[in-house]
């Protein structure tokens, strides 16, 4: 993939890439800054859709070994796991029917949150995380390797969330956690949407200067994430919208123009209304996620 700018294409009138899904070499800069280097630039395919950046360069071999994702502001892994936990909690209940006596693969299972409650119920339950400081942190309590191929394969269950998007070559990436399935396994992949809302139809500026990151390399709708899924070779069973942050977090950016709202304006929150206005993004396709559920064709 030819992912740099020509210099004329820092202007927004030219870039000069290839499509990593559909080969056109035709792109649009998308509204916004990325937040930690601004000299990269967002762009849009205009045959398919996919959302990337100019440049992938930044990504060097050992960049998420090394805790190259967090930049400068290293957590611990005590903080990471207090900040994901609402998200681990949400996905170990919805999947864990599929989970129960069941052998589970978590790829790039970071802190491990979802990981540990997963090993609750399942008959097994292995992680991939390269960052070498989890594997540290959890010694013996959890197993993880550092890489795929190390994890073997016939699991029933595999998770990828919020991996897809920092991934090089995610088609590859993805045939190789295909090769981990048993017959009948099921993956499923949990994204940043290309679509949110705010993003797109309400434009927010001040989101639109804050959400891209050097490390989400690559931002899919529900159409090119079913064509990645297909070129990778894994059969599409469902692609959901799906709302993470609530009316009140929408809200505060189009009034404050700043992240929080979900939590100083809770207040405005009631789960009707909070599952009525994901509903009403997800039947337009606004959503700020998207959860794909993929198989490995029968042989």
């Amino acid at each position: 993939m030819q992912s740099e700018f020509s210099e004329h294409g820092r202007s927004g009138r030219q870039v000069s890439m290839t499509c990593y899904l559909c080969s056109c070499s035709e792109f649009r800069t998308r509204s916004g800054v990325v937040r930690d280097d601004p000299s990269l630039r967002i762009v849009e395919c205009t045959g398919c859709g996919l959302v990337t950046l100019s440049s992938l360069q930044h990504i060097q071999t050992g960049h998420y070994e090394d805790s190259g994702m967090h930049g400068e502001k290293l957590p611990s892994i005590e903080s990471w796991l207090r900040e994901t936990e609402q998200d681990d909690r949400r996905r170990f209940e919805m999947l864990k029917a599929l989970l129960i006596n069941r052998r589970v693969l978590d790829v790039g299972c970071g802190a491990a949150g979802f990981l540990r409650m997963a090993q609750s119920v399942a008959a097994g339950a292995v992680g991939v995380e390269p960052e070498r400081r989890v594997r540290d942190h959890w010694g013996e309590a959890l197993s993880l390797h550092q890489r795929l191929e190390d994890a073997g394969g016939g699991y029933d269950v595999v998770t990828a969330f919020h991996v897809v998007e920092h991934l090089p070559d995610p088609r590859a990436t993805l045939r190789s956690i295909a090769s981990c399935l048993s017959n009948g396994g099921r993956l499923v992949i949990e994204v940043p949407s290309s679509e949110d809302v705010l993003l797109t139809l309400y434009d927010n500026e001040a989101f639109q200067r804050f959400t891209y990151w050097s490390q989400h390399l690559f931002l899919f709708n529900a159409e090119t994430l079913r064509h990645l899924a297909t070129q990778a070779g894994l059969q599409v069973i469902a692609i959901q919208q799906f709302q993470r942050y609530p009316l009140s977090n929408h809200l505060h950016w189009l009034s404050r123009h700043r992240p929080g709202g979900h939590q100083s304006w809770s207040f405005i929150d009631t789960p009707t209304l909070t599952a009525a206005y994901a509903a009403s993004l997800a039947a337009v396709g606004k959503c700020d996620t998207l959860i794909a559920h993929l198989e490995r064709p029968q042989a």
